[in-house]
């Protein structure tokens, strides 16, 4: 049966998620990593049929721009799950930058909709 990890919550700074499909008392190895490199933090602990696994996150990893951890079952390297940080000024500009399009939209409908008022004769 293939490992299936599906994300529970991110909490102060600590992903967690569930890993089902893993048989026997042993859990399998999983590898954390931030772009190619193996980071420590990784635990889990067994929850009848099934494995809750915790990642903390690493405050030193943390900075400006996008950041995506991953998890892996070293095994097959295949991912199983994936999270990304997005912080400072990177961030900031793309809020501003959609907050941009959505006016630009929002004026664009209440254009239309004043124009259809007035060809249908509504107020």
């Amino acid at each position: 049966m293939a490992l299936t990890l599906t994300k529970t919550r991110l909490l102060a700074g600590v992903w967690e998620g569930v890993l089902s499909g893993a048989s026997g008392v042993e859990p399998p190895i999983l590898s954390y990593r931030l772009r190619d490199e193996v980071l420590d933090g990784l635990t889990m602990r067994k929850d009848g049929d099934r494995w809750i696994v915790h990642a903390a996150i690493p405050s030193d990893r943390i900075s400006d721009g996008m950041q995506t951890f991953v998890i892996l079952d070293s095994d097959t390297d295949e991912v199983l799950a994936s999270f990304a940080l997005l912080s400072g000024e990177a961030l900031a500009e793309d809020i501003r930058a959609e907050m941009d399009l959505l006016r630009d939209e929002l004026d664009m409908l209440k254009r239309a909709f004043r124009r259809h008022c007035l060809e249908t004769g509504l107020d």
